[in-house]
């Protein structure tokens, strides 16, 4: 199992307290290299980050949330005068965020951005999951993303963190969205990333596999890191 820890750290600038540290945990069957963009974009702004590479087809999601938020902390606790520590995360990576503070307390959390998080669980699972392959390609956390029993999603609780929530309402895999309520980004639907207790959410027009690195879902991650709204104007 090989586990890949991306930190660098970046003098303050704007807004940012220094100290600042972001965690950044991609999705199901990708990799860190999908949020280097991002974590690109979050270092220039001031931010120390960490950018997880975990074995996302490997394990159940009990499992990877101890593997990659562990590592991702232990990586954000060796910034020089640490005040926060930041979660951005794609899709299954917003689940592992929800899934370890279920069970554990961060004392620096900060603010949490989900870009497509399946919150609700995707009715994809459920109505694809017979498909020759499927577990192949999403492994066993893939199984536990539906809205049926084995739903990790749906046994977890409402956010008692500060949390942003962007989703996606563009697809670029019609078979998927077919079997979602639209509007949808062809992983999830809209609706379903919705979480109880989420203090901001917006809808852009991008598509579940992409969307972490346009430009219009990065600044809004910085608005929410910066102010814990996604709206100009609190700015």
């Amino acid at each position: 199992m090989r586990l890949v820890i991306a930190a660098m750290l970046f003098g303050c600038s704007g807004a940012v307290l220094a100290g600042d540290c972001v965690v950044l945990l991609h999705g199901l069957a990708r990799s860190a290299s999908s949020m280097n963009k991002m974590q690109t974009a979050l270092e220039d702004a001031g931010y120390a980050t960490a950018n997880v590479d975990y074995p996302s087809r490997d394990f159940e999601i009990e499992q990877l949330a101890r593997i990659a938020v562990n590592n991702g902390l232990q990586t954000c606790r060796k910034t020089e005068n640490l005040e926060e520590i930041h979660f951005v995360t794609h899709s299954l990576g917003g689940i592992l965020v929800r899934q370890y503070l279920s069970e554990n307390s961060i004392d620096e959390l900060g603010k949490v951005v989900m870009l497509g998080p399946p919150n609700q669980g995707s009715a994809a699972v459920d109505q694809l999951g017979g498909v020759p392959g499927f577990d192949w390609i999403n492994g066993p956390a893939g199984r536990q993303l539906g809205k049926g029993a084995e739903s990790v999603p749906l046994r977890l609780g409402p956010a008692d963190f500060e949390l942003g929530v962007i989703a996606g309402n563009r697809s670029i895999d019609p078979v998927t969205s077919a079997v979602l309520e639209n509007p949808d980004d062809g992983r999830v639907s809209v609706a379903d990333t919705r979480l109880e207790g989420m203090d901001d959410f917006v809808v852009v027009r991008h598509s579940h596999a992409f969307m972490m690195r346009m430009r219009k879902s990065i600044e809004l991650t910085k608005r929410f890191l910066r102010t814990g709204s996604f709206a100009a104007t609190s700015e």
